[in-house]
């Protein structure tokens, strides 16, 4: 079974030869190590030295210097949508404060399926569509680049109510 010790990002060039896909949710994106089987069916060892979020489009390198890309699965998101750009910062605004995953696009943002932040949302002025797509939150700012938790190295001295 060959494994995978290295990610290289969907930003990056890649030269060697694409043997299979693997498409994944988010949850399942976000791993260390896992035996995994791609979309043809070979199987192999993601065994990375720290968790990392896979994004759509990245490779996973295999030891023979061939590769496998991550594809983002389709899975229950929402379309967040405003009437202007000022309203859109609002509505990021209360989704950041909330701390939750949120994908940031040309025109709208995109989280996952949640009827009672949905609501919040339509409350607020958004206009709210469901539907099965790829979901690639936003990374982490303090040089994490990952979207759980809220650890930023400071002492905790702001209010998150």
């Amino acid at each position: 079974m060959l494994h995978s010790h290295t990610v290289c990002s969907r930003d990056d060039k890649f030269d060697g030869n694409i043997l299979d896909t693997i498409t994944l949710d988010f949850d399942s994106r976000r791993r260390r190590r896992i035996k995994l089987t791609a979309d043809g069916g070979m199987e192999f060892l993601l065994n990375l030295q720290d968790v990392k979020t896979l994004r759509d489009g990245d490779i996973l390198l295999l030891e023979d210097g061939s590769g496998i890309k991550v594809q983002a699965k389709d899975e229950p998101v929402a379309d967040v949508r405003s009437p202007d750009l000022a309203h859109l910062v609002r509505v990021a605004w209360h989704l950041g404060n909330r701390h939750l995953p949120t994908e940031l696009m040309a025109d709208r943002l995109r989280i996952r399926q949640d009827h009672v932040i949905e609501d919040m949302l339509v409350r607020l002025g958004a206009i709210v569509e469901r539907l099965d797509a790829p979901f690639n939150p936003e990374g982490g700012a303090y040089g994490h680049g990952e979207t759980e938790g809220h650890d930023h190295g400071h002492a905790h001295g702001h209010n998150h109510g």
